[in-house]
């Protein structure tokens, strides 16, 4: 079964072929760590990783980088408001990049370059663009010549003046066209810089991912990932620094999510309604903010409010609870996931909303199925669950488990249960009505059968 994705820079859907046969390089731009990580950021993140799971069942060699800006105006701002080193800065803030990720329960990329440990690839590029007529100094700056290039613009599918109108440029004195930007611009002597031909200086954002790339993936990679508002400027200038340097096609599948937006607004700083993933973990687990991640098909926007989140931990409480009932039987069975319509939604550019259906499908018919059918079944959800990164823990410790030192503990919860069924057997139902109603107001849902009672929670 082959892989379809939606190129950005084609506009259309396309059967995937990488570049060498049985090997993919996939490149998605990562985090600049000056600040915690917020949910929008965590889009992309989750979406290549699911992307990451199924290319590897397709191919014997997947390289993901992703990369770690450490070196930027924000890094440097932030460092000198808290009167704090540059590096103590990144370190702590890329350390828990990884521990907020990781909880969302993401796989580690292969690759993860950091700009501070490239800067010789940096000094090359430049060197080349400015040897190739694409650069100028200027006062100090090294600057990319946007009209030298004939076809800038490409991705965005827009010509330069378009690009323009309304978009951030700086307008300075030394530019020689206002879309010219920067490659190396001058470090003050209390900021990080490197000496270069062109003097004390340090790398423009734009100019640290073409270097790296070609440092750690080659000229040309398969697939470039990250989110829609990195369409231009900045891959719009990876490209043109990158061509105009070494000629080739740079990227051949541009890969882009749409935005997220925040109870049906932007999400904005001067709004105040900037979630960092670190705050939605103390209320949610992280497999919970996953799974509302992937409800959305990635190239579509999402409304990330608590009735997304509070949905998507019930219907994993659902899905739980369905495998905490096939928890003893062994799996002796193989999935040909060529035959499952989950990964053929999964292989139709990432449907991800398509393939969570599917398991729902799934789950409905281990309920009805004999016990003959129920090991495949058990096998097919879990199958699904591990391209999708979710389904992956204990049923019993999920059903039982919460995130925060409040909510009623699994102890209390059996002690209750025990209470509930001596006042049903004094015929006291009115207490025992009482108590599944005193547990429902604590998130936990009692689920009687004639094996007893079993329960979970829904919310935390």
């Amino acid at each position: 079964m082959s892989f379809t994705v939606y190129n950005t820079m084609t506009s259309k859907k396309e059967v995937f072929e990488p570049l060498v046969p049985d090997t993919v390089t996939m490149y998605v731009c990562g985090p600049t760590v000056y600040n915690l990580a917020h949910i929008g950021n965590a889009r992309p993140v989750v979406v290549f990783d699911t992307l990451f799971r199924l290319l590897q069942t397709h191919y014997a060699h997947v390289t993901y980088a992703r990369n770690i800006t450490d070196v930027d105006d924000k890094i440097i701002a932030a460092a000198k408001e808290g009167h704090r080193s540059i590096e103590s800065v990144t370190d702590e803030f890329t350390a828990k990049y990884r521990e907020d990720m990781a909880q969302l329960n993401t796989l580690p990329p292969t690759l993860e370059p950091h700009a501070t440990h490239n800067i010789a690839p940096m000094i090359e590029l430049t060197r080349k663009l400015i040897e190739k007529g694409h650069a100028y100094e200027s006062e100090g700056h090294v600057l990319f010549a946007v009209e030298s290039m004939a076809d800038y613009g490409k991705l965005s599918h827009r010509s330069l003046d378009d690009m323009l109108a309304g978009a951030r440029v700086e307008v300075a004195d030394y530019k020689r066209h206002p879309g010219d930007f920067v490659l190396w611009k001058p470090a003050a002597d209390e900021d990080p810089g490197w000496d270069s031909p062109w003097g004390r200086a340090r790398p423009g954002w734009h100019l640290e991912c073409s270097a790296m790339i070609r440092e750690h993936l080659g000229e040309t990679i398969d697939i470039h990932g990250g989110g829609r508002d990195l369409i231009f400027p900045h891959h719009e200038n990876e490209i043109a620094q990158s061509r105009c340097a070494h000629g080739g096609e740079y990227v051949r599948y541009w890969m882009h999510n749409a935005y997220l937006d925040i109870d049906g607004e932007k999400m904005s700083k001067s709004i105040g309604n900037v979630r960092s993933v670190r705050d939605l973990l103390k209320v949610y687990r992280g497999e919970v903010l996953r799974f509302a991640l992937l409800s959305a098909h990635y190239r579509s926007p999402l409304n990330f409010s608590a009735e997304l989140l509070d949905q998507a931990q019930a219907t994993l409480g659902s899905l739980y609870s369905t495998l905490r009932d096939v928890q003893d039987i062994e799996l002796d069975v193989e999935v040909s996931l060529a035959e499952e319509p989950f990964y053929r939604a999964l292989n139709d550019d990432l449907n991800t909303p398509v393939a969570i259906a599917e398991v729902h499908a799934l789950a409905k018919q281990l309920h009805k199925a004999s016990a003959k059918e129920k090991p495949l079944l058990k096998a097919r959800i879990l199958a699904a669950g591990n391209l999708l990164g979710i389904l992956e823990q204990d049923p019993q410790e999920w059903l039982h488990g919460g995130v925060s030192d409040d909510v009623i503990s699994g102890d209390a919860i059996d002690a209750l249960i025990v209470q509930r069924q001596e006042a049903k057997l004094a015929k006291d139902y009115s207490r025992a009505d009482e108590i599944r109603q005193e547990l429902m107001a604590q998130g936990v849902v009692l689920e009687d059968s004639r094996e007893g009672t079993k329960w979970r929670r829904v919310s935390e």
